[in-house]
């Protein structure tokens, strides 16, 4: 399952006890449209397991400099409370694939 981020959740969701997905996106990018639907079917594959954010980046742009994001899609892979692995651009669904199963 995914989860809009908000400023509001964004701490409490990046320090909890699951690793952390977090899909950087805007509403107008057309290479983050076509990850999406990669990213929500890996969300329900490891739903439990890892959990899936979804950040606009015009929605919150402070989350988004925080971590310097300036090209979307970017995906920010965290463990710990702590970013493990990046990936910048659309990616196929197995580059994504292995990206998450690096975190179990």
């Amino acid at each position: 399952m995914e989860v809009t981020i908000t400023n509001e959740n964004f701490e409490s969701l990046k320090s909890g006890s699951q690793p952390f997905v977090i899909d950087f996106w805007a509403t107008w990018c057309g290479p983050c449209r076509m990850v999406a639907p990669i990213i929500s079917k890996l969300a329900e594959k490891y739903d439990g397991q890892i959990a899936v954010g979804k950040c606009d980046v015009e929605e919150c742009e402070d989350i988004a400099a925080e971590f310097g994001i300036r090209n979307i899609p970017t995906i920010l892979f965290f463990k710990n409370g702590e970013v493990v692995d990046k990936i910048v651009g659309a990616q196929s669904e197995a580059k994504l694939e292995e990206k998450f199963r690096s975190l179990l």
